[in-house]
């Protein structure tokens, strides 16, 4: 990062920031909670407004908004990748903010001024909460803030971002990061997970419902959750996989060991495993896991079946093999999950 970062990195960070489950006080009545949403030059639009958005739907019961929301950036205007901003608040307003929100830079290389790393490590250390989205991780890094937490960013970026600091424990598959007054999402939607789970837990999940919704989005996915699950479709051309894996997909409910799928495709299991490696990517058992764990999310997003009987159609025997797949895959719960997803 540029020399001006070095200043912040070694300083130390207050103890509190680094409680997990520590939660700043939510300003009384007469006073609302203040958000400051950091712009510097090259800042990303979306997670800018993802904060302002989210932050600025919370409505308490008599209609007025439960928090203050200011965009604060050194000077007034601000250059982004496609349009110029002006913003109407100074980095003074971070002296006051009860959170702080850093959005993702668009390159992870340019420099971000002194002074801005300079006010978002005084806010931290006088027990501020700070929270970055996406690339925006790379700039409260700068700051040290990040030293010796557990973090996440976007995938893409997360081993430039682990080589940079590796004072930090990385976890480049999550959703999000809570460390109580540290908090850190990967990419674009899971800045939107971030700052409604952070709403959830100032005001209650009623209040995060009804933003969610306003939103039109789910009320949150947990932060452990995979940021993404890789699935390519597999190949039509002759001699792949594609009819065998049609049929496994329609049979998931059945037992389907090695032998029973090599009997299907005309194969020794021998010839089988080496040809759905090379052509699939995967064993028959790992690809099978990820389409019953695929199947499950459906049941579990659009029926109300219980977990056991999801299990049993998803073709894991049990709920508790199905549990545990579904961790491993997802990073979450089957109930987590239907409670963020369900459309039933």
């Amino acid at each position: 990062m540029a020399q001006s970062y070095k200043t912040w990195q070694n300083r130390p960070v207050a103890k509190k920031t680094m409680i997990a489950g520590f939660t700043p006080r939510f300003p009384k009545a007469g006073r609302r909670h203040l958000v400051a949403v950091v712009a510097f030059d090259g800042v990303v639009l979306g997670d800018l407004s993802t904060a302002c958005e989210v932050f600025g739907l919370a409505m308490r019961e008599d209609g007025r908004p439960s928090y203050e929301v200011r965009v604060c950036s050194e000077s007034v205007d601000v250059e982004s990748m496609h349009v110029a901003l002006r913003v109407p608040w100074r980095l003074s307003s971070l002296a006051q903010a009860d959170t702080v929100i850093v959005p993702g830079i668009n390159d992870v290389n340019r420099p971000v001024p002194a002074s801005v790393l300079r006010a978002i490590r005084r806010a931290a250390e006088r027990g501020a909460r700070v929270a970055s989205i996406c690339t925006g991780a790379f700039v409260l890094a700068a700051t040290g803030v990040l030293d010796g937490l557990r973090a996440t960013t976007h995938w893409l970026a997360a081993a430039d971002l682990a080589r940079r600091h590796p004072s930090i424990d990385l976890d480049a598959n999550v959703l999000y990061v809570d460390n109580g007054l540290v908090l850190t999402s990967a990419g674009a939607a899971a800045g939107l997970d971030l700052c409604i789970h952070m709403v959830r837990r100032d005001l209650g999940a009623d209040v995060a419902a009804s933003v969610a919704r306003l939103a039109v989005m789910p009320l949150e996915r947990a932060g452990g959750q995979a940021q993404f699950i890789e699935y390519a479709p597999p190949s039509a051309a002759p001699g792949a996989m594609t009819p065998l894996l049609a049929w496994m997909e329609q049979n998931l409910s059945r037992e389907l060991p090695l032998p029973v799928i090599a009997r299907r495709a005309a194969m020794s299991t021998r010839t089988l495993s080496r040809r759905f490696r090379e052509q699939v990517g995967a064993t028959p058992a790992a690809w099978l896991a990820h389409a019953r764990v695929r199947r499950a999310q459906r049941l579990l997003e659009t029926t109300d079946l219980a977990i056991e009987h999801v299990a049993a159609e998803a073709g894991f025997g049990s709920a508790a093999v199905m549990r545990e797949h579904f961790g491993t895959v997802v990073g979450t719960s089957p109930l987590s999950y239907r409670r963020a997803f369900s459309r039933v």
